[in-house]
């Protein structure tokens, strides 16, 4: 029975990159103030000149607004890559590789994040209603008057807790 092979462990420039694009969603999709640009130039890349770095950071800040805006699947991501990585100026084939693996672990939590965004301030939590036809009064015999009751529940967006209105008409 042969040894399992081991894989080489990812090249330092897999796990710089793999960070940079962390701490990109950091800030972009999960509201985290606390990671500016001098702090992942400092931890991640200190020997780059800052342009050098921001070139990067934008670079790769503008692949995963790509990305993210279009919600793409893993071959529409493959297409998209490999595309990029025949472009000039454009990234090499590692780099698409540890974007590809982020994109697989980030998707689904990335694409929330967009959601909750572009909600508005209030969101419908729960509707109920129903249709009441009152067929006699004390007064008159047959009244056949429909009335409507809509029950609306809306909360602030992202918040979980107790309804901060309910509507009824």
């Amino acid at each position: 029975m042969a040894a399992p092979e081991q894989q080489p462990p990812p090249p330092e420039g897999s796990k710089l990159l793999s960070g940079l694009l962390s701490g990109i969603a950091q800030t972009t999709y999960y509201g985290n103030a606390d990671i500016t640009e001098e702090l992942l130039r400092g931890q991640l890349y200190p020997e780059a000149a800052p342009e050098e770095f921001r070139a990067l950071r934008a670079k790769m800040g503008g692949l995963l607004q790509s990305i993210a805006s279009a919600d793409m699947d893993l071959n529409q991501l493959e297409a998209f890559l490999t595309a990029q990585t025949k472009k000039q100026g454009g990234i090499t084939s590692d780099q698409a590789a540890v974007i590809a693996k982020f994109w697989k672990n980030h998707r689904v939590k990335i694409h929330e994040s967009l959601i909750s965004q572009s909600r508005w301030d209030n969101v419908l939590k729960n509707m109920n209603w129903r249709v009441d036809l009152k067929s006699q009064s004390r007064h008159v015999d047959q009244i056949n008057t429909p009335v409507a009751i809509v029950e609306m529940e809306l909360g602030r967006n992202g918040k979980v807790g107790p309804c901060e209105r309910v509507i009824t008409v």
